[in-house]
């Protein structure tokens, strides 16, 4: 059972963090709009078949389906919009290293908006610390001349800040209503289908060009990064915790970088590796992991 879910968490820090890569392919024969049209409609269907198979039934609250309408709109049509415009303009190993900040603006809706949530000392150190790096990823000392790669870099910080926000708005009004993670996996997914089917035609209407690499690259993305990989995070989740579930955080990058030099042969500069260390020091010291006191507290097997 251990080596199962090891293997699970193992999977699924290789496929969150390809699915930069998968984007970047996918590009080269969809508009970004196809391609979040891809992933979306792939994912709904792969979590509609984990229902079908587990015999779960949908809910009928038409309150709870209005939330997961909103849900929609910031985890899933927002980022999986941005991120595909970006790639155009930046490396997809880039990408994945702003995806990790998702955890700051996290914390930083949750302070905000939740009165559990509020800042504390680690907190307020770690989000300075955090966005020092997402500074030095961006290259301040160069100027901000809003060229397309540092608007590419404002739109990876705007999905995350959609992650940031539904993640607390999933907390404050779907959480209380004890909804099954895969229903409104299922949910989020299937309305974000329906918005991109309305939306694509007006706004990414370009010829398709498949090939088997795009292809592909779309089936990873939606079957297994937006579909299979919501269900090995739940049963991570429930075997080891939310808090060691969400290490998969620290990985994703790492993965999504060497996959992009590896693959893609995208370069690296220097300020890259160093603002996405300051990032993940930033999300562990938020958590308290970098004080002496934690450090000193012996590990519960």
């Amino acid at each position: 059972m251990r080596f199962g879910i090891a293997v699970r968490f193992a999977a699924l820090a290789v496929v969150w963090g390809a699915s930069f890569l998968f984007i970047k392919v996918g590009l080269r024969g969809l508009s970004p709009a196809q391609v979040a049209l891809c992933r979306v409609a792939l994912g709904a269907l792969t979590i509609g078949a984990i229902l079908v198979v587990r015999k779960r039934s949908l809910p009928r609250d038409p309150v709870l389906w209005a939330h997961l309408a909103v849900v929609s709109l910031l985890f899933c049509v927002g980022p999986f919009l941005l991120y595909p415009w970006a790639e155009q303009y930046v490396s997809s190993g880039l990408a994945s290293i702003f995806n990790a900040t998702t955890p700051l603006l996290t914390m930083l809706f949750a302070a905000a908006v939740l009165p559990a949530e509020r800042f504390t000392g680690p907190k307020a150190g770690g989000l300075v610390l955090g966005f020092a790096g997402v500074l030095t990823l961006v290259g301040i000392w160069r100027g901000l001349d809003f060229s397309h790669e540092v608007l590419a870099q404002l739109a990876c910080l705007g999905a995350t800040t959609c992650y940031g926000a539904a993640f607390v708005y999933l907390r404050k009004f779907v959480s209380p209503r004890c909804a099954d993670p895969f229903v409104v996996a299922f949910g989020q997914t299937a309305s974000a289908t329906l918005v991109l089917l309305a939306a694509t035609p007006f706004i990414g209407a370009q010829p398709i060009h498949l090939d088997l690499a795009v292809v592909l690259s779309m089936l990873a993305l939606g079957v297994l990064g937006t579909g299979l990989a919501y269900a090995w995070n739940t049963a991570i989740a429930a075997a080891w915790g939310a808090a060691n579930a969400s290490a998969v955080t620290y990985l994703t990058p790492v993965v999504g970088v060497m996959l992009g030099v590896l693959v893609l042969d995208e370069p690296v500069h220097w300020n890259e590796p160093v603002g996405a260390v300051l990032v993940v020091l930033g999300i562990l010291a938020s958590h308290g992991r970098l004080s002496p006191a934690r450090q000193r507290v012996p590990a519960q097997v």
